[in-house]
Order: structure tokens, then sequence, then C-alpha cells
């Protein structure tokens, strides 16, 4: 079964036993959480979207806090001595799906 669920502002397509790194949600690790925000499914040769999806994406965090890539934001302005550096890694939430029911 494939479905596609939003989390956090994001859309992921997810089956289960897939494992993904989400942007952080509230837990610790070996908790488990369920997603309702699934916007489609496909099951064999049944598809369902919008409001006709009643499936449920249940998974559970693997590890709470990874930190992503650096990301710098440079910005200059030439022949005017300005020069600002801004930086930040954004946190992510590893889960592993368990199941779409």
């Amino acid at each position: 079964m494939l479905a596609v669920v939003k989390i956090a502002g994001q859309q992921f397509k997810v089956k289960a036993g897939d494992s993904l790194y989400v942007p952080h949600i509230e837990g610790n690790a070996g908790d488990s959480v369920e997603f309702t925000d699934v916007l489609f499914t496909h099951s064999g040769s049944s598809i369902a979207s919008g409001s006709n999806v009643k499936a449920v994406v249940k998974a559970e965090i693997i590890s709470d806090l990874v930190k992503g890539d650096k990301v710098i934001a440079f910005k200059m302005k030439r022949r005017k001595g300005f020069r600002k550096k801004h930086g930040h890694r954004t946190q992510y939430t590893h889960i592993k799906v368990t199941a779409i029911a």
C-alpha cells in the first residue's frame, strides 16, 4: 500500500517499512506517532484521494533530533564594505513507517 501524507507542512510518499527524515516533530526515540492528514492512498487496484481517504499512517520515532546540512546565507554589497553572514542547520526527526491502516 502506498500513501501520500502531509507531515509538518510537507508531503511525503510512504510505504510500510520506509525510513525517512521529516521536519522536527515532538516526541522521544521509541515513541509511536500517527499521521491522520493522508492525502492519497493506492492499494492494488483501488485509489482514494481527497475526502475519500480513510487511512492513518502509523510510525515510530527512531531518533528525535538530527541536524541537516549547514546552510549559509551570505549577503554582500560591492564597494560598500557591507558583508553579512548567517547560517543555520535544520532539525529533523528520523521516523520509520510501521503501518498504513
